[in-house]
């Protein structure tokens, strides 16, 4: 039987290799598409691939057992669950590819995309440009069709051109800017905010107008300093929940 073949990362010696990987791993599986194999390699595989003990990919391997993306069998192997809830809470812990998961495994709809004039609330992220690359997404529960959240992102216009649309509806912006740009991302900046469902948001997520959302802002920075990618995402509230951990060491 052929293995699903998750993405590869470079892991960040300052964050818990374990959390890297499972995050990386739980990325591949929410963004695989529907024909790849639902069986995992073996976890002396996975190690190998991400170049980690067996001990920290088994560590890696009980994360996701835990949040129900996979289940285990002793003698058969471990194996995606292809029915997964993919609204499950969020643990951010520093790692590019922990927002990669966050926004990973569903349905997306791109509704509009093109160039605009900066927004006037995101000029001082852009202050060498008069327009950028715009695209505006709806995501939905692959299982139930029921809208999750819907995504602005306003990206320099020089990725923008890179960019093939293709990729962004399997994978999240982060993911297409990193690995299929090239672009140089360095860090991410995140906040957020609970507010109240203006117009738009409530008719796309299909709640009622003023019922509470999660407002998300996500900045995305080279190793310059300069903006790539200014990412303005609603979520229903009554789906997501973030939990932030900080690491002592």
């Amino acid at each position: 039987m052929t293995s699903f073949a998750p993405d590869s990362i470079v892991l960040n010696r300052k964050l818990p290799l374990w959390y890297q990987v499972s995050q990386s791993l739980r990325a591949s599986i929410l963004g695989r598409r529907p024909q790849d194999p639902l069986r995992l390699p073996t976890e002396e595989q996975l190690a190998g691939h991400y170049g980690v003990s067996v001990l920290t990919m088994r560590q890696a391997l009980k994360e996701l057992e835990d949040e129900g993306l996979i289940t285990r069998h002793r003698r058969r192997g471990t194996f995606i669950e292809p029915h997964v809830q993919r609204g499950a809470p969020v643990r951010l812990l520093g790692s590019v590819d922990a927002i990669v998961a966050q926004q990973s495994g569903m349905t997306t709809r791109m509704l509009d995309h093109g160039k605009g004039p900066v927004p006037a609330e995101l000029a001082e992220y852009f202050p060498d440009l008069v327009e950028v690359g715009t695209y505006h997404r709806l995501r939905s529960d692959e299982k139930t069709g029921e809208p999750t959240n819907h995504a602005r992102n306003y990206v320099r216009p020089e990725l923008a051109a890179r960019i093939d649309l293709a990729d962004l509806a399997r994978w999240p912006m982060t993911k297409v800017l990193r690995d299929a740009v090239g672009a140089d991302i360095s860090r991410i900046t995140d906040t957020v905010e609970a507010r109240l469902a203006d117009p738009e948001t409530a008719r796309l997520l299909e709640v009622p107008l003023l019922s509470p959302i999660l407002h998300y802002t996500g900045i995305t920075y080279d190793s310059e300093g300069r903006v790539l990618d200014v990412a303005v995402i609603n979520y229903r509230g009554d789906r997501f929940s973030f939990t932030v951990t900080l690491d002592a060491t």
